[in-house]
């Protein structure tokens, strides 16, 4: 196990996405109990270049900050280990529920392609009404008279008579 060492604060970026992590509450926690019995925990760093980079411990980074202290116990570890390092506070119930949820989005996916697919199929097979566009002739026209579009089917005279009096056309 790498052996703690101290670090000066201003030293130690701090990357973006983390920032956005911290809570104020457990900052203010965790620099009450740095006041009774100092650090007990050394934060993580990796080495990028010539400055170093925090891979765990923001809340007590930003304690010690809040605390005005210029300096904080860490170690370093390796930058490949840094990626693929699981919290301390993560234990197997908490991979466990990552691994249920990745499976339950797996299922949705599947479920949501098999219901796509079936409704492609149901609109192949015909069982859907198809979308058919207007054969090329026939109007638009709202006051086209019904018996010059392509679609009438009026059976008598007469209740062509009566249509074209009820929507005002001539005959």
């Amino acid at each position: 196990m790498p052996t703690s060492e101290s670090f000066p604060i201003e030293k130690i970026f701090v990357p973006t996405k983390m920032k956005k992590a911290i809570k104020p509450e457990i900052v203010g926690e965790i620099a009450e109990s740095m006041l009774d019995i100092g650090q007990q925990a050394p934060i993580s760093v990796r080495l990028d270049g010539d400055r170093l980079v925090l891979v765990e411990g923001l809340h007590r980074l930003e304690a010690c900050k809040a605390l005005g202290e210029t300096t904080i116990l860490g170690v370093i570890v390796p930058a490949e280990l840094a990626q693929h390092r699981p919290l301390l506070s993560e234990g197997p119930a908490v991979e466990a529920e990552r691994i249920k949820m990745a499976r339950l989005k797996q299922l949705r996916l599947e479920k949501e392609a098999a219901e796509a697919s079936t409704a492609a199929l149901k609109s192949v097979n015909g069982t859907e009404a198809p979308r058919t566009r207007p054969t090329k002739g026939v109007r638009d026209n709202p006051k086209a008279s019904p018996g010059r579009t392509a679609g009438s089917t009026r059976k008598t005279l007469s209740d062509w008579i009566t249509q074209q009096k009820g929507s005002g056309g001539r005959y």
